[in-house]
């Protein structure tokens, strides 16, 4: 049984969590590691799938528990996807920011995960604007 539940992850954990999923190409190397650790000390939500002791799932989003939630980060470790663990942290973030019918939900998809968003009822929005200045170099985590 995969347990859904808000947790608060090391930065460790995450990266190690990182080297099975998909989600590892997100970041940039610039300040991997300490960028690594704001984000899980600092996200609203963060919520986890385990299978007993073992993480399976992570869902962080920024929200302000009335009318927004942006999901940062999605990820589900390679050997358990297409079991509905991604619905279910999906499903629970909405819950725990306000639910359906209060918020609206953002996300920067992926081109290999807008399918899955596309089967949750998201669609491609028009309405977001960008600021980025950042240093930015592709990284995978390994």
């Amino acid at each position: 049984m995969i347990a859904i539940a808000p947790e608060r992850l090391t930065a460790e954990a995450y990266i190690e969590f990182l080297r099975r999923t998909d989600l590892g190409s997100q970041y940039p190397a610039e300040r991997f590691n300490a960028r690594i650790a704001r984000l899980v000390n600092s996200v609203p939500i963060s919520l986890t799938a385990r299978d007993g002791n073992r993480l399976v799932g992570v869902l962080f989003g920024i929200t302000d528990f009335a009318y927004w939630l942006f999901i940062t980060d999605l990820g589900v470790d390679r050997d358990y996807v297409h079991r509905g663990i991604g619905r279910r942290l999906m499903d629970a973030a909405l819950d725990m920011a306000g639910g359906a019918e209060d918020i609206i939900m953002y996300t920067c998809a992926n081109e290999n995960a807008v399918g899955f968003y596309e089967k949750l009822g998201m669609r491609p929005a028009s309405d977001v604007m960008v600021y980025n200045r950042a240093q930015w170099t592709d990284f995978t985590v390994e």
